[in-house]
């Protein structure tokens, strides 16, 4: 590595590319992303910085393959380091100027892994949200007819199938309609939680260091991953002391 330093704002559609070297700005110059791809396929291996933002850990990744010191740094530290206005070019400067700050602490990113963990559990959440919602609104509307959901009629769904099958509650044929497709809507958001759930185990099974985190008392496989991200296992340098795990009053793992 060269005394140069990369500072890279990932823009909505363009990617700004300042230069540093010497003290002195060698070019500041907005690249398409397939035009910055290029630059970095080509260019020596420099120390390059990206603000952490939503697209940031790909670059990262990608610029780590071809060699690179790639960093991501944090937003607010740029933010406070940027003078004038906000601009792309401004913004790529001021993230050179933040990561040559004394003691300046980078962030970790994530892995290819991470990023596809987070994802699963992400759209796990939604599900859950959206089941939550559909049980309260179908409880609500049902109790307005004064028909009341509890496990020993079945739940919510033995409630709804009971309701169906009643020819003498003066439903009509469209509500009943509405309710079986409510019912095999909320049957669906179950069922594709189960299929998350399945999925996230099976991801657990393939890494070995989020996989030991199942030896702390009371983490289960949601827990196990949410801290392999938090903690970033994949990358050991990141937490190098047992006495970090401190962090989230846990115990380390032997």
């Amino acid at each position: 590595m060269n005394n140069i330093i990369v500072g890279v704002d990932l823009a909505k559609n363009v990617i700004q590319v300042c230069i540093y070297s010497n003290q002195k700005v060698r070019s500041n110059t907005e690249m398409t992303t397939s035009k910055f791809t290029e630059w970095l396929a080509n260019s020596a291996p420099v120390m390059i910085v990206f603000e952490a933002c939503g697209t940031s850990n790909y670059w990262k990744q990608k610029a780590l393959s071809l060699g690179h010191d790639a960093r991501l740094i944090s937003p607010n530290l740029v933010k406070s380091i940027r003078q004038n206005q906000k601009t792309d070019e401004n913004d790529a400067l001021a993230i050179v100027q933040a990561s040559l700050l004394p003691n300046v602490t980078f962030i970790a990113g994530k892995s290819i892994e991470q990023q596809q963990l987070q994802s699963m559990l992400r759209l796990r959440e939604l599900c859950v949200k959206q089941k939550t919602a559909s049980y309260n609104q179908l409880v609500a509307l049902l109790s307005e007819f004064n028909i009341k959901v509890s496990n020993r009629n079945g739940g919510l769904k033995g409630t709804i199938e009971a309701v169906l099958e009643d020819a003498d509650n003066g439903f009509s044929v469209e509500f009943r309609q509405a309710l079986q497709m409510a019912c095999v809507q909320f049957s669906s958001i179950v069922q594709s939680i189960a299929v998350y759930d399945t999925c996230l185990e099976n991801a657990l099974e393939s890494h070995s260091d989020c996989k030991k985190l199942l030896q702390l008392e009371g983490v289960g496989t949601l827990n196990a991953i949410n801290l392999y991200i938090a903690l970033g296992c994949a990358e050991l340098s990141v937490f190098k002391k047992g006495k970090n795990a401190k962090l989230i009053d846990l115990k380390s793992v032997n």
